[in-house]
Parts: structure tokens; C-alpha cells; sequence
């Protein structure tokens, strides 16, 4: 199975660039399968790491920044991959740019 862990922080105003900064330099103590780096509006950090575990496996997770860095404490997220849905046999399909195909 593929979990996700998902770490967003917001920084104080005009210190988005330190805490993205900050942030690409966190060191975890095993290797993802994939890391990524997201910034946002308002001076938000994403970041997204992808590890072949079990959902409730005890992964490492980026900490806290310094209290001074950010607004607020830090959002965390978990998810689990999903098998994507085969398309009905019926030749239906949703996917007709919004209108449903009958």
C-alpha cells in the first residue's frame, strides 16, 4: 500500500520564502518513495511525502517549525492510494467535458 503524508504550515506574513527554505532543508530519517515541495498564497508550504507502508505504519513526518516562523501550528494529513475505477463496460462515460452521456 501507498501512504501519503501531508504537512502544510503557513508562515507569518512575508516569510514564505524561510519557511519554504526551511523546510527543503528538513532531513527525515528514511527516504520517501517520493517527496514534493508546494508553496501557496498567504505564504503556505506543502509537503507531500509518499511512502510504501501500511496506513497506520509510524513514518516520519517533518516537525514544527520555529513558533516565530509561522501563524499557526502545522496541518498534517494522511491518505491512503486507491486502485483507480475502471471505466463501465456499458460505454457510458462521465467524461464528456460535464454532460452526462445516456
Amino acid at each position: 500500500m501507498t501512504v501519503a503524508l501531508m504537512w502544510e504550515a503557513r508562515a507569518v506574513p512575508g516569510r514564505g520564502g524561510e519557511l519554504l527554505a526551511w523546510a527543503r532543508r528538513q532531513e527525515l530519517p528514511r527516504r520517501p518513495l517520493r517527496r514534493e515541495t508546494l508553496r501557496a498564497p498567504q505564504d503556505r508550504v506543502l509537503v507531500i511525502t509518499w511512502w510504501d507502508a501500511a496506513y497506520d505504519a509510524a513514518l516520519p513526518e517533518l516537525p514544527e517549525p520555529d513558533g516565530d516562523l509561522v501563524i499557526r501550528a502545522v496541518h498534517r494529513w494522511r491518505f491512503e492510494s486507491v486502485e483507480p475505477v475502471e471505466p463501465a463496460e456499458s460505454g457510458r462515460s462521465d467524461d464528456d467535458g460535464g454532460r452526462r452521456i445516456e
